[in-house]
């Protein structure tokens, strides 16, 4: 599958690839608000080291001033500017809070879509209806090409483990592993996976722990890949809500999905939650956290990357589950995430020649060179975790011991 139409074109007329990038204009002196900011962060436009901005259009400062965050990522996927390491720059921005820096003092059109957000986030529920399809439509069927390309052997789109891990299949296959421990897999047990991807936990407990597995997603590339891993097994994959899902389970495991849910949703979540396991089953859920409630999601992200997602906070999944769930276990691994998204990239780069003849034209390599590079910023700066939490019912009797 090719990639989606309105990242194939490009606006930018300059490097023929990420890595070979033009000097910076002349007249690309920035004004000293975003210069300000900018020294915060111990970052220059224009400068020598590696992680300072090179402009190549003073229409890039504009664009900031005007849109925030959003424009930064944009004016980056036009060819506005570059950097030769894109990672630690966003992570020095990141680090200093730029991006709230700037939301004071950027110009009205960006606090009126600030405040938008905002309400649209405490009056709509997002993540609800039709809307839950969205992320899978826009960000999970962008192509099995580019996932077959980036991800491991298993598929893993999630943080590795690399406690002991030297490399990004064995950090990914040490993940699995721990996750079938921490719940104790065995055989005979019925497992549901919330948001299955591409069928590689499904494939990995099935095959390795003897259990029989349902997973369920709401990307049709992702369910049909899964279809095709997990054939032979005792593994059903189905396209559907979670919302619309009965049954009974001795465990549950949701991999990078939390993240979807919404706030709105989290009570209704941990409910279903507890309805699904049998009386002394066990769930693992890992998500990406975050210390921040402020609850809206960045707007470029939500834009080109995931559409309604919304990080939580510690407090918010503890207040959400505590009415119906016990917390077993709480382990926090984030900066895992940075050297996993680095990983990816690395990926990506070695193979961009075939990348661009399936179709993934400069624009949509380069939007996806400042995703990864952002999420490696978000985790290295530490605004943002990795938490994997262990849940049960409150009936299950015993001692539940965790493993690392």
């Amino acid at each position: 599958m090719q990639a989606p139409s309105r990242f194939m074109s490009s606006n930018y007329q300059g490097a023929a690839s990420l890595e070979a990038a033009p000097a910076p204009a002349a007249d690309t002196d920035p004004p000293s608000v975003l210069r300000d900011l900018a020294a915060q962060a111990g970052v220059r436009f224009n400068g020598e080291r590696p992680w300072d901005i090179q402009v190549h259009d003073a229409g890039f400062y504009d664009r900031v001033l005007r849109a925030g965050s959003l424009g930064l990522g944009e004016s980056y996927m036009d060819g506005l500017w570059d950097t030769q390491q894109l990672d630690e720059t966003l992570t020095r921005l990141l680090r200093s809070r730029g991006d709230e820096g700037l939301a004071g003092v950027a110009a009205w059109p960006l606090q009126l879509r600030l405040l938008a957000a905002t309400l649209r986030t405490r009056l709509v529920n997002r993540q609800a209806g039709r809307h839950a399809f969205e992320v899978g439509e826009q960000h999970y069927d962008a192509g099995n090409e580019l996932y077959r390309r980036m991800l491991d052997p298993t598929m893993s789109y999630s943080c590795g483990y690399w406690a002991d891990a030297a490399d990004l299949d064995s950090a990914q296959r040490a993940k699995l592993d721990l996750i079938c421990d921490k719940l104790g897999l065995a055989p005979g047990q019925r497992v549901l996976d919330v948001g299955c991807g591409w069928g590689g936990f499904a494939e990995h407990a099935a095959r390795h722990r003897g259990v029989e597995v349902l997973g369920i997603t709401v990307s049709r590339e992702q369910a049909e890949a899964a279809r095709e891993r997990c054939a032979g097994l005792p593994v059903e994959i189905r396209m559907q809500d979670y919302r619309d899902l009965d049954g009974h389970f001795d465990r549950v495991v949701s991999v990078g999905m939390f993240e979807h849910v919404g706030e709105k949703n989290h009570a209704d979540f941990f409910a279903r939650i507890r309805d699904w396991l049998k009386p002394d089953g066990l769930c693992l859920l890992q998500t990406i956290g975050t210390r921040s409630r402020r609850g809206v999601n960045d707007p470029w992200l939500d834009k080109y990357i995931f559409p309604n997602g919304q990080l939580p906070s510690a407090e918010v999944i503890a207040a959400a589950s505590r009415p119906y769930l016990v917390m077993e276990d709480w382990h926090a691994f984030g900066r895992d995430y940075d050297r996993t998204v680095m990983a990816w990239w690395d990926n990506v780069a070695r193979r961009r020649d075939a990348l661009e003849a399936a179709g993934y034209g400069e624009r949509f390599l380069r939007m996806w060179h400042y995703y990864l590079m952002a999420s490696a910023g978000f985790f290295r700066s530490r605004r943002g975790q990795l938490w994997q939490v262990v849940l049960s019912r409150p009936e299950r009797g015993g001692t539940y011991r965790s493993v690392r």
